[in-house]
């Protein structure tokens, strides 16, 4: 099972955090005391490695909330599953009704009670009516069939075809109840009737043996679904959460260990970490000890070799410096030894003395290593609380690619540091604020105050600013829609092998065409080839003419979106590069909250549809932000290209890419600045600059 989405409830800060959605790898970004981990907290409950607890309602109760308030059955987590092809083909063969079920729920309660749900599926409802029906065609048979007797022996056989029929129209939202109860009442009808010596016609037992059947069959239904439900609570993984991180000493006597590996109750949380090395560095220590008198070479050999290995994971994964892991055994002694090979003295210093960012980082891989390659979170859910504290920034990064290249685990972690932001992957990113009559919740978009964003915003200045200088082409565009909109459609174009932009072209969103000639200064300084896509509108153009009064970019790098369009458009924004009416849908759908009590009256006059939306929205008294419909663009795109590309748009990308092209390999070609000066000459400074 794959965990798709959640929402707590009812839980500390948290009175409903909204559906959560969840990826292979999700990141909670927001401000202290946001309640983050009160997020990872209450998903950790519902399957902790010793079992899920009752909650404590004083602590675990939102503050604000009266204890009268308070129930036992109170829930508190609901969570969202998507089944392989394999657990659907088992659900379905323990219950067949679920034949085709690919989604469940689990949730619990304050009371650890836990819940599983197969949603849209309609084999728990109770057909009351046809199995009234059944009671009443009984019902008039009798009434016939009674007439041979007098009205004293008749009365118990009438009395109790009307209780059936009143338990068969009864609720039945306890199906084992209702069937019990009904069978029951057949059960009443025939004593009634062989008390007074009297026998039950067909006409009354074929629908009697009907209903009989019916409530029968409710029953079983009962009974496989409850041996579902035990199936999705066998499936169910491990949540181990963490918010601290696991050390490993440098130094450690192997005797005493060995000692304490005989006897599990002495060993300490130090121990069992150690030992977490050892099977990822494929070492026994009771052989190490054992070859102290006997084998010396054989240990060295041991040693020599799980140093190899433990050294070459950590250079692929800490990029800071390129450093060797030493294991040395002194007679009883194991030491890890940490060097630097490219340092003029490359000094061995003992682990527990390198930098406490080395250490984490260090401790952290080794004990998840362990613990995830056929260890007790092999399978497990891991939610990390702030990760990476201590880590250099660039080593957080390394951090983020840990969790993507060594773990198939599914990852979930709180953090405010925009170095763990994984920019390349903006669909895992989760917003958490709080206020103070909502509590803590989340956006599945990056929607939040400035110091909830601050991160993100911090990740993607910081995204930008490393690959302005990655490449020597450059696309400068206006903003970050415009990036959204042409990576991803440049993207699926390649896919399909018709035209997109270069390979080598790198996308540079600047916020807004009155700091292009900012950017543009910036990247002709470092002898950069560029080109400037600008909005088809009024104050782009005098951007345009600026940049050229100031001698920063010939005319013919700058190239404008209307230019797409045949013939081409005076006004027009990348937007309008999509078809009305699909723009028009992923404005409403992405609005959908805000316009379910307003309506929108667009200006067809408004040449540009952003300014067409921007000004509805004003007069609906709101306010518009592009950035919500290009989001649902990028995952619409993602999951049905159709929707949102249909044959006119692609052609309109396309038309725009050549164009693109066409300017960057015109300037390749001449092996001049953008501005005339040759890229050979990179000691010139450009006139603005």
């Amino acid at each position: 099972m794959r965990l798709t989405k959640f929402t707590v409830t009812n839980y500390r800060s948290i009175e409903d955090s909204g559906p959560i959605e969840v990826a292979d790898r999700t990141a909670l970004v927001g401000r202290n005391e946001s309640g983050k981990t009160n997020l990872l907290l209450a998903l950790a409950a519902l399957n902790p490695p010793d079992g899920p607890k009752a909650l404590n309602e004083v602590k675990d109760l939102p503050r604000e909330r009266k204890l009268a308030e308070f129930r036992t059955d109170l829930p508190f987590i609901e969570t969202e599953w998507s089944l392989s092809e394999d657990e659907a083909a088992e659900l379905a063969q323990k219950c067949p009704s679920l034949s085709g079920q690919v989604t469940v729920e689990v949730g619990q309660r304050y009371n650890a009670e836990r819940w599983v749900a197969f949603p849209g599926s309609k084999s728990l409802s109770v057909d009351t009516k046809l199995a009234a029906s059944h009671a009443q065609k009984a019902q008039k048979a009798l009434r016939t069939a009674l007439g041979a007797l007098d009205e004293s022996a008749a009365k118990p056989i009438n009395d109790a075809v009307v209780a059936l029929k009143a338990k068969c129209e009864a609720s039945a939202a306890d199906s084992s109840g209702w069937s019990s109860a009904a069978l029951s009442s057949v059960q009443a009808l025939r004593k009634a009737a062989a008390a007074a010596n009297f026998t039950l016609t067909e006409d009354v037992e074929t629908p009697l043996n009907e209903l009989q059947d019916y409530c029968e069959e409710v029953q079983a239904e009962k009974e496989r679904l409850t041996a579902a439900r035990n199936y999705i609570a066998s499936l169910l993984p491990t949540f181990i959460f963490l918010d601290e991180y696991p050390e490993i000493h440098g130094h450690q006597n192997l005797q005493q260990l060995v000692s304490r590996l005989d006897n599990p109750s002495q060993m300490s949380a130090a121990d069992h970490n150690f030992m977490k090395l050892m099977k990822v560095a494929g070492l026994d220590p009771k052989l190490l000890r054992q070859l102290i008198s006997e084998g010396a070479e054989k240990r060295q050999l041991l040693t020599n070799r799980a140093s190899a290995t433990v050294t070459a994971k950590i250079r692929e994964l800490w990029k800071d410096r390129e450093l060797t892991v030493r294991f040395a055994l002194d007679a009883e002694y194991f030491d890890i030894l940490v060097s630097d090979p490219t340092s003029v003295f490359p000094v061995e210093v003992n682990l527990d003395e390198r930098s406490r960012g080395f250490r984490w980082f260090f401790s952290f891989f080794i004990t998840f290593a362990a613990d995830t390659q056929g260890g007790p979170a092999e399978d497990a859910i891991i939610l990390l609380d702030e990760p990476g504290l201590y880590l250099h920034a660039l080593a957080q990064h390394d951090l983020l690619q840990l969790f993507r290249s060594d773990f198939e685990n599914q990852i979930l972690y709180t953090t405010h540091s925009p170095f763990m932001i994984p920019v390349d992957e903006l669909g895992s990113i989760r917003t958490v604020s709080i206020a103070p009559k909502h509590g803590t919740t989340v956006s599945n978009d990056p929607m939040g105050d400035s110091r909830t964003l601050f991160p993100l915003q911090a990740a993607l200045g910081y995204n930008i600013a490393q690959a302005l200088f990655v490449g020597g082409t450059n696309v400068v565009v206006e903003g970050v829609t415009d990036f959204w909109y042409i990576s991803a459609a440049s993207e699926y174009l390649a896919t399909l092998s018709r035209p997109h932009l270069p390979e080598d072209a790198t996308l540079t969103p600047v916020g807004g065409a009155q700091k292009v000639s900012y950017m543009v200064a910036l990247l002709a300084s470092q002898s950069l080839k560029v080109v400037v896509l600008l909005d088809s509108e009024k104050k782009a153009r005098e951007t345009a003419a600026d940049l050229a009064k100031q001698k920063l970019i010939r005319d013919d790098c700058i190239q404008f979106v209307g230019g797409a369009f045949a013939p081409e458009r005076e006004e027009a924004d990348i937007e309008d590069l999509l078809d009305p009416a699909v723009f028009e849908k992923l404005v409403r759908e992405s609005y959908a909250k805000e316009l379910a009590s307003k309506s929108l009256s667009l200006n067809a006059n408004i040449p540009r549809i952003v300014k067409r939306f921007e000004e509805a929205f004003v007069a609906a008294g709101m306010e518009f932000h592009k950035t919500r419909p290009a989001r649902l663009f990028l995952r619409k795109l993602a999951e049905d290209p159709s929707s949102v590309l249909d044959s006119a748009t692609l052609a309109r990308f396309e038309a725009l890419f050549k164009l693109l092209s066409q300017r960057l390999a015109k300037v390749a070609a001449s092996g001049e600045g953008p501005f005339g000066y040759s890229y050979e000459k990179p000691g010139k400074t450009p006139i603005g600059v």
